[in-house]
Order: structure tokens, then sequence, then C-alpha cells
């Protein structure tokens, strides 16, 4: 297995791609799945790789992380507590006042139409912060 938590000859986006390739089971499928919900719910969206290897999203602020353990994926929303969850999909990380989480086990769906929905209400809670602050986006 490559080491690509160091690695500064390569974009964010090139590191995550090798992390999904480098993890070759169902995580690797399940985070590049993620990923690309990710991307379709928010075209604009910014890839990072922060400590030490940890995909993190961004749109006027961190919109999520993407972290890989042995039994799951976990998906942190930077900002999970302020946003509404009609659809449940929060299940981990419940009990801060900021952050909340998905953990994605191996063979779970993912409800692709809720987590853009939580992503796209992300973006605004990022955006409506940056308008208070300076006046405009």
């Amino acid at each position: 297995m490559e080491n690509i938590t160091s690695d500064k000859n390569r974009s964010p986006s090139e590191l995550i791609d090798a992390r999904i390739e480098e993890l070759g089971d169902w995580r690797g499928k399940v985070l590049g799945q993620i990923r690309r919900i990710i991307h379709e719910a928010d075209p604009e969206v910014v890839e990072e790789w922060k400590w030490r290897g940890v995909p993190v999203w961004y749109h006027h602020g961190i919109i999520c992380t993407g972290e890989s353990y042995k039994n799951i994926v976990k998906v942190t929303f930077h900002k999970g507590a302020s946003l509404e969850d009609p659809s449940k999909l929060f299940n981990s990380s419940l009990e801060g006042n900021a952050r909340r989480a998905i953990d994605f086990r191996e063979g779970d769906k993912i409800d692709e139409k809720a987590l853009k929905t939580l992503i796209r209400e992300a973006v605004a809670l990022n955006e409506s912060r940056v308008k208070t602050k300076s006046g405009k986006v």
C-alpha cells in the first residue's frame, strides 16, 4: 500500500482518488459514491486533503469530511447540528453541539436524494453565514 497521507506533489483530488483506490474494497466504493453525490449536489464544491489523510469538501466553509475506518465510512457534517434531517440520515455524533455524522457500513444503501438535500442544505447554511458576515456571497 502506498503512503498517500503526505504526498505533496499531488492535488487534493488526486489524493482522494488514491485513497479510494487504496481502500480497494466496499469502503472505497462507498467513499467514491459519496464523493460523486457531493459533486452532483454541489458542482462548485472544492476538495481538500486535511489532517493527515481526510478528504474534506468545502463551499464557503466545510460541508463535510469523509473518513474510512475498518468497519465504517463516516461522513461528518461540520455544522450538522444546525441542519434539518427529515430523512434521519444522521446516525452518529448526535450528542455534540456542532457536528453530526452518517456512518455507512458494508451493504448499506445510500439514500442519494436525501444525502444531496443534506449537502445542499449545508452549502446554503455556509453561504448564509458568509452573507451575514460580509453582506454578500
